[in-house]
């Protein structure tokens, strides 16, 4: 449920709509105290879509652009639930880290940095919970532990980036089901949109309220350099409506994957795996405009008396080469892999030589890409469809590539990653019968 909310000129605006003397001439009048008080009253700095709604809601969920000042809505709804005494409070995000470095503790934006300094909460880490002056607690839990919910009640709760969580559903219905002491049980959702079923959901839950903002409708609080690239490289794209306008896109329609066949056939266990690799799609460099490094893990068991594939992990990320060497070779032996598989046509001998200096025991596969991008991804796709490749949880980046790239455009490291490692271990090495591990009958796409 849609609900448009007004209000009056910020302070901020109230402020900058004066002459330069006159508003030089009000700040500098202010007390002490009366600056303290209007630096931290949120009601004067708040943009109108950033004001609590005024019905009776249980969930408020906000859509936000990279950067939309959806974290500051939460931290600051978290601080006026503390200052009304309504405890405990649970704080839901994503990881631990994310928790620590967003939520509560290091961010711009976080609980700790927005709290007056007269009414800042006591933060134990190691005991995840923050106390407030008036006794108030709030619960840190973690999104990939949703078992941390199972029993705990509470008053209210702050999840922050849901789309983002490997068991979104799990974790939610954990803590709903906690959501149930005091007068008024309430969750605000702060998170930039993916179109899954939870999202969609709370989106046309008629208890729900759904905010949208806009990345640059925060732009006095963003650098100007971080906007102009943006604008230049994502305005006017279906990932520059969902990372920066805050739209719940349905699939493009042109994708070779598709969300529907990605969670039909979605499991949250795997059978026993008899062959396990990690897919490496490196980097050919390190800036902060280069693309990451792709590293994704799967394995084959049976199902029946199929052989499927099963995706485990998606640890892409964008690091120098020993940093994604290091990464690689963590999950190597995270999921006591038989190989690793690496796309070599920018690296050559570099590649492996990265991989090598960190554990030179590894086995590494080189693969020269022969054929274009859509020659290779659409047998991998084709998988898919016939419900043969299953990832298990939640890979939200992964799964955004996937259903959005076009055949045609440049691919991105993840899909890449993934096409290297389910090419290699459905249809460049196996056939389909049980107990015969024999090579395929489909011709490789790649040369060794």
């Amino acid at each position: 449920m849609v609900v448009n909310t007004k209000e009056t000129k910020s302070f901020k605006e109230m402020v900058l709509s004066l002459p330069k003397h006159k508003a030089q001439h009000m700040i500098s009048s202010l007390s002490e105290e009366e600056a303290y008080s209007i630096l931290y009253d949120w009601s004067l700095w708040r943009r109108p879509n950033q004001v609590t709604p005024d019905w009776f809601w249980y969930v408020w969920l906000i859509l936000s652009g990279r950067g939309g000042g959806k974290t500051r809505v939460g931290s600051q709804q978290v601080i006026e639930w503390a200052q009304d005494g309504y405890s405990p409070i649970a704080l839901v995000g994503r990881t631990k880290a994310d928790i620590r470095d967003i939520m509560v503790e290091t961010g711009d934006s976080s609980i700790m940095s927005c709290s007056p300094p007269w009414f800042r909460p006591k933060y134990e880490p190691t005991k995840r919970h923050l106390v407030w002056p008036n006794g108030v607690m709030a619960i840190t839990y973690s999104g990939d532990e949703p078992d941390q919910l199972r029993g705990p009640q509470h008053m209210k709760a702050w999840v922050d980036e849901l789309a983002k969580f490997d068991n979104p559903q799990e974790m939610w219905d954990n803590l709903m089901l906690g959501l149930r002491i005091g007068p008024r049980p309430q969750a605000i959702v702060t998170t930039t949109p993916r179109p899954i079923p939870i999202i969609k959901r709370l989106e046309n839950d008629e208890d729900t309220h759904v905010t949208r903002t806009h990345t640059f409708e925060n732009k006095d609080n963003l650098a100007p350099s971080f906007l102009k690239y943006i604008t230049e490289r994502y305005e006017g794209t279906r990932l520059g409506r969902q990372e920066l306008a805050g739209e719940t896109l349905s699939d493009n329609p042109d994708a070779l994957w598709n969300r529907d066949d990605l969670d039909h056939y979605r499991v949250s266990t795997c059978p026993p795996l008899f062959m396990v690799g990690v897919g490496v799609d490196p980097a050919v460099s390190n800036t902060s405009e280069s693309a990451e490094t792709g590293i994704v893990t799967a394995g084959l068991g049976y199902m029946g008396k199929q052989i499927h594939a099963f995706v485990l992990s998606d640890s892409t990320l964008r690091a120098s080469p020993s940093g994604w060497a290091t990464a690689a070779v963590a999950d190597y032996n995270r999921f006591k892999c038989d190989r690793l598989i690496a796309e070599v046509n920018n690296g050559g001998d570099m590649v492996e030589s990265n991989i090598k200096t960190i554990d030179p025991r590894i086995p590494i596969k080189k693969i020269h890409a022969t054929r274009g991008k859509y020659s290779r991804a659409e047998p991998v796709s084709a998988l898919y469809e016939q419900g043969r490749v299953h990832h298990v949880g939640f890979f939200p980046e992964l799964e955004d590539q996937l259903c959005e790239w076009v055949p045609g455009e440049k691919s991105p490291d993840r899909l890449d990653a993934l096409v290297w490692i389910i090419t290699d271990l459905m249809l460049g090495r196996y056939s389909m019968g049980k107990g015969q591990l024999r090579r395929g009958t489909k011709k490789s796409l790649f040369k060794e």
